[in-house]
């Protein structure tokens, strides 16, 4: 048979054989050698073969046994390893991606998907594969690994194929399935850890800082926000990031891990993304959420504590003294007034805080306690701060410890009745036709004291009325004049004036 480049194949036990080849197969196993010797009457007889085998020969065969099959076999799959977990296996109609060893019985290789360096991606059950291997991947999991060994009826049969695989060779392949998915497939959710507590889901036009790690189905990390050591941002649902995410983050909490997994079709398709992400690959997520806000959210205000008995609240000019944590909404610590020495201190509407946190300390008592939730346009935005990832959602505890009333926006002072008539004679206390620093001091406080007006609250009176005098002093020669003091509402008529 070497002569001739091509194997025997015949059924064994039928008379198709001699007597002595038909007996002395019997029994053999794949890549057995027999050596058979075989008497003229169970061989040629008396007659023999013209030109060939001479009458009453004896003959020996050197045998090796390539392949054995029987009308009667099917598949024989053996499962060499299977993952725990395994949601869901193969069925006709799916789109598998599977690497494979092809090998005949004898173990003679013919083929690898390893050896191109690339999975092979077809339709179970739809006519693209043998029949044999059609049936061998019904029921597996990804990353389950198969050995499949197809009697050539389920394969290629009397003819083989090429000069690869001979005629009716049973085949043996080694699976390893990759990952499979079907056309109709939609995103599948797993819910990994929900916080007890979920006031809110996120919903289409929310946007939303996540941590991901992301995997092929076989374990391959393809990419993680975790490595560059900075959340994912996005708006969800609007077409900013691939189809089968946009869905699966729509209903997450704050603080919830999920894992999504995608099918091409809602992901990369058939072309994949660059080197890492291979085409119809089904993608899985494995998300954190940090946090999620909508750019029309508001302040969220929660009163811890009220005192009773409060009639008098914040307003706006109001000069405030206060305690604070701050945090994100993951819990990560970032600042406390409780590091430094006093409470904060600020005068509301001055633009000296972020607008959310001036916005929840409006109409607060003293004592009060409340708990902030400030949406990143309320607070430091998409650019974040010093200590504060860019549109980040903040959480502040605040304490209100003291309040004064404050005065309007531009005044140092008011009055609160109507000014003395003859302001500048009061004012200059010794009567010398100028008021100095001192003499300018000692009236603002006497006002004061007495009820008549207030100084705009500061942790340093003394500083808003050095301020004032300076204001009052316009040539800056150390005292003022008649013709200097002016109150600051007659200062705004005559802007009003000059703009007229």
């Amino acid at each position: 048979s070497y002569d001739r480049g091509a194997t025997v194949a015949g059924v064994v036990g039928v008379g198709r054989l001699i007597t002595g080849m038909d007996r002395g197969l019997q029994g053999m196993c794949v890549n057995e050698r027999r050596h058979l010797i075989v008497p003229p009457h169970l061989g040629y007889g008396s007659i023999g073969v013209a030109g060939l085998i001479p009458p009453d020969a004896t003959l020996y065969f050197d045998v090796v046994m390539l392949d054995i099959w029987n009308k009667n076999d099917k598949l024989q799959i053996t499962t060499l390893s299977k993952p725990e977990r395994c949601n869901r296996t193969v069925e006709n109609s799916d789109f598998v991606r599977y690497h494979y060893n092809g090998t005949l019985l004898d173990g003679t290789p013919f083929d690898s998907s390893y050896s191109k360096d690339s999975t092979y991606d077809t339709y179970v059950g739809t006519g693209w594969l043998i029949k044999g291997m059609d049936q061998g991947l019904l029921g597996m999991c990804a990353g389950e690994k198969r050995s499949i060994i197809i009697p050539p009826f389920l394969a290629y049969g009397e003819k083989g194929y090429g000069t690869v695989i001979p005629p009716q060779a049973s085949l043996v392949f080694s699976v390893l399935l990759v990952d499979f998915h079907n056309p109709k497939d939609g995103i599948f959710l797993e819910h990994l850890e929900v916080p007890e507590s979920c006031t809110r889901r996120a919903v289409t036009g929310d946007f939303v800082r996540y941590h991901y790690n992301g995997t092929l189905m076989d374990g391959t990390l393809f990419d993680s926000s975790y490595s560059r050591n900075h959340t994912y941002n996005t708006y969800i649902g609007k077409g900013y990031i691939i189809p089968g995410m946009d869905q699966g983050l729509q209903g997450v909490c704050v603080g919830e891990r999920r894992r999504v997994v995608v099918p091409p079709h809602l992901a990369y398709g058939e072309n994949g993304a660059g080197n890492k992400i291979p085409g119809s690959a089904v993608l899985i997520f494995d998300v954190h959420i940090i946090d999620f806000h909508n750019p029309a959210d508001p302040v969220e205000i929660e009163t811890v504590y009220r005192p009773e008995g409060c009639n008098v609240t914040t307003r706006d000019r109001d000069f405030v003294r206060y305690h604070y944590n701050c945090s994100l909404l993951d819990g990560t610590k970032l600042f406390s007034s409780h590091d430094y020495e006093k409470p904060q201190e600020v005068t509301l509407g001055a633009n000296k805080v972020i607008e959310g946190l001036n916005s929840g300390l409006l109409n607060m008592c003293t004592g009060e306690r409340r708990v902030l939730i400030i949406p990143p346009h309320l607070g430091h935005g998409e650019s974040g701060a010093r200590g504060v990832p860019g549109s980040a959602v903040l959480r502040f505890e605040v304490e209100l410890i003291s309040m004064e009333e404050g005065v309007p926006e531009g005044y140092l002072f008011i009055w609160h009745g109507e000014p003395p008539a003859s302001l500048y004679e009061e004012m200059d206390l010794n009567k010398d036709g100028e008021i100095p620093a001192d003499e300018f001091s000692t009236f603002i406080k006497t006002q004061v004291a007495e009820g008549k007006g207030r100084l705009m609250p500061s942790s340093d009176p003394e500083k808003v009325i050095a301020d004032m005098f300076r204001n009052q002093d316009r040539n800056q020669d150390g005292k003022i004049t008649s013709e200097e003091l002016k109150l600051k509402s007659d200062e705004d008529q005559e802007k009003i004036h000059e703009e007229l």
